[in-house]
């Protein structure tokens, strides 16, 4: 039978459980899609730990898991037209894409996949992909600027820096020492996070000067950039909200749609841009892909893989 990851509770990644399902099938206007891979987003470990975080998205139990996908158009529904049946898609489809088979809007989040891309690639880009672009395009980022961008090798950090280093800026990226090795391969250059961060970015800017901020890590980056005299206007954040902003723009990927996130596609398809796989997990281990999400350091995306 069709399975999906769903939480009865919550607290606990324990609780995530594979529960059979029945098959879906289509309305009009809607498809079908054979799931292939689904990739981890932080928002999921939010919601089946926090009711109040689950609260803000409608989410009550038991609820399924999962914001975005790859995989196959499996039906149609009546009067669809833009997809047909055995067409590779990707896109997302919130709380729902942890599971064999899901049912989404034609005119929805849904996209052709490219064909160089891999399920796994397309299963995880949707939410960071939109993000990134988004959060990018905020801050205006020109051949003039120098920008730090924290939780650099994370998902929507490493594809922040590297459409900042596509902009013509100077990227200056943190995340953890194992991964400075990897951003220095992609035109970035690293520093470690944590206590004295606005002094090592100071070190790094060999003389020069900060001018925009893209914060995915929490307060402690937006106060390293306003030290180092970027105005507010020119940092925005995706971790920090309220007073935790102090003042900065809080951009995220409800500013981008399909278009953009075809055209990242597009760039990571021609090998222009790289999102990388940290780790790929079956369904039915999805509390040891959680576990390796919340460990922390990771490098990309994790992704489930239903077959």
């Amino acid at each position: 039978m069709p399975r999906c990851v769903q939480f009865d509770e919550f607290g606990s990644r324990d609780a995530l459980r594979i529960v059979d399902t029945e098959r879906p099938w289509p309305g009009p206007g809607e498809l079908v899609v054979r799931v292939m891979a689904a990739g981890l987003n932080a928002i999921d470990a939010k919601a089946y730990r926090d009711a109040d975080v689950a609260s803000r998205f409608g989410v009550t139990v038991p609820s399924c898991l999962g914001q975005d996908f790859a995989g196959f158009v499996e039906e149609v529904g009546e009067g669809v037209t833009r997809f047909t049946v055995g067409e590779a898609v990707f896109g997302s489809a919130p709380f729902r894409t942890f599971a064999d088979f899901i049912v989404v809007q034609e005119d929805g989040a849904v996209l052709h996949k490219p064909d160089p891309l891999t399920f796994e690639v397309a299963g995880a880009l949707a939410t960071v992909g939109r993000t990134a672009v988004a959060t990018t395009a905020s801050i205006g980022l020109t051949e003039d600027d120098t920008v730090l961008v924290s939780a650099a090798a994370g998902g929507v950090g490493v594809l922040a820096a590297q459409l900042a280093v596509r902009a013509g800026a100077t990227v200056i990226g943190t995340a953890a020492s194992e991964n400075h090795a990897y951003l220095d391969g992609l035109g970035i250059v690293p520093v470690a996070y944590g206590d004295g961060l606005a002094d090592r970015v100071l070190a790094a800017l060999d003389g020069g000067a900060l001018t925009a901020v893209l914060d995915n890590h929490g307060r402690e980056t937006i106060e390293a950039g306003i030290a180092l005299g970027v105005p507010v206007e020119r940092i925005n954040t995706i971790a920090a909200f309220g007073p935790d902003a102090l003042g900065a723009r809080t951009v995220g990927g409800a500013a981008a749609g399909n278009e953009e996130l075809a055209w990242l596609a597009g760039l990571l398809a021609e090998d222009e841009c790289i999102l990388p796989i940290d780790s790929i997990f079956p369904i039915e281990r999805v509390i040891e892909a959680f576990a390796r999400l919340e460990a922390g350091h990771v490098r990309g995306k994790i992704v489930l893989v239903t077959d």
